[in-house]
């Protein structure tokens, strides 16, 4: 729908969404029209470089002509149907996904926190199932972030942080120990563990990303302790840090693997994935959902994750990560430049505000965003060339620049 076929003026709009929206987000003054590849254009038709893909989602481009055609041929068959005749998009789409990621078993989701929130579920009842009642005890990380409904954002360790506070105790069950800290794992474990649940690279945190021997001890922890190591990943899945999954980047498997975001290629969708022992205890009535494995979604999905294996753009990811992150590290008042493939962060020293950056780049019509105080964050598709990246840097240098 384009502005001009409401009879609406912009800042009319705008009014509108003042009046009736709650707000929870810092809008960006234009009105996204429309997207294609890595440019979202607003309502005068000025175009965007963005860095942001709807939040690591739209890792084929914006707009990908093959998911748009998946998902209009959808429609045009079956919207919506509950889960109990089979529909053909969504066992394809197990099919695809399990072998890409190795994984024997798939339950569909909507989002990413309901994947974290079925990820919880499924290793709860496998320790209260094989052990006792009081084994569900699940160590996560300081500084993650999982989510933001209550399993997922107590799972999240930030108890400073704006998604845990004012809503009065967190769900129990839940232990803090430190990221890329494989000690302070090992010391959290008791005899109500029963599983260790991180992302590989910490994207709210800091695009942190996770030591090879931190991830290789977590698995062997958990072998060496009966335990299940639960991956979240939401954000760095399908090709995103520059494999199809992220563990394959640490020659490791998990016992369950959360999935969303890029999987659906702008359309709602999420999952887990788990081995087949671990999948066991998900039985009729333990879990469920209306919406999960929606026949359109997965329509989505499959055209979305065909085009990432098939142009293996995780292959792409990795190469232009390394290049973008080496010329991010000539910018001025740069701290550390970090990330996996093209999940990237860029520290600034103290003279140097993230949003402050992120103002100054929209300004400039590149789309990034920023977390914690002196840090940006950019995720762009996963199509990216050597010459977006160079429009991306001079851009980015120039906000720098004028801020100094």
């Amino acid at each position: 729908m384009k502005l001009k076929d409401t009879g609406l003026t912009k800042e009319e709009l705008k009014a509108k969404a003042k009046k009736y929206i709650i707000e929870t987000y810092e809008r960006f003054d234009f009105v996204a029209e429309s997207a294609k590849d890595m440019y979202i254009y607003d309502e005068t038709g000025t175009g965007y470089l963005d860095f942001y893909a709807g939040i690591a989602v739209n890792s084929a481009g914006n707009c990908n002509e093959k998911v748009v055609a998946a998902v209009k041929d959808q429609v045009m068959d079956i919207i919506h149907t509950f889960n109990y005749p089979y529909t053909i998009p969504q066992v394809l789409l197990a099919e695809k996904i399990c072998t890409a990621t190795r994984m024997d078993k798939i339950f569909f989701q909507n989002s990413g926190t309901e994947a974290n929130e079925a990820m919880i579920k499924m290793a709860r009842k496998y320790g209260v199932d094989h052990y006792s009642p009081e084994k569900y005890q699940i160590i996560t990380a300081k500084m993650s972030f999982h989510g933001r409904t209550f399993g997922s954002m107590s799972a999240t360790g930030q108890p400073m942080n704006a998604c845990q506070i004012g809503f009065g105790g967190m769900t129990p069950g839940f232990v803090y120990a430190d990221f890329n800290d494989l000690c302070s794992f090992e010391d959290a474990v008791t005899e109500n563990t029963i599983a260790i649940m991180v992302e590989p690279v910490q994207g709210e945190g800091g695009v942190i990303p996770a030591t090879f021997e931190f991830m290789t001890g977590l698995r062997k922890l958990c072998d060496d302790k009966g335990l299940l190591l639960l991956l979240d990943e939401v954000q760095t899945g399908w090709g995103r840090t520059g494999a199809v999954m992220s563990y394959m980047n640490y020659g490791i498997k998990p016992d369950i693997v959360s999935m969303a975001k890029a999987m659906g290629g702008g359309m709602p969708i999420g999952a887990i994935c788990a081995r087949k022992e671990v999948a066991k205890v998900f039985t009729p009535g333990s879990h469920g959902t209306t919406y999960g494995g929606h026949p359109v979604s997965c329509a989505a999905s499959l055209a979305q994750i065909t085009e990432l294996l098939d142009r293996d753009l995780a292959g792409n990811a990795k190469k232009l990560g390394n290049y973008f992150m080496d010329k991010l590290k000539n910018l001025p008042h740069v701290k550390e430049v970090r990330g996996q493939g093209l999940l990237v962060g860029v520290e600034f020293d103290d003279q140097i505000k993230g949003i402050d950056v992120k103002h100054g780049c929209f300004d400039r019509k590149l789309l990034i965003t920023s977390i914690g105080a002196h840090t940006i964050r950019m995720v762009p598709p996963l199509i990216l060339t050597e010459d977006d990246c160079d429009k991306a840097y001079e851009i980015i240098k120039e906000t720098l620049e004028s801020l100094i």
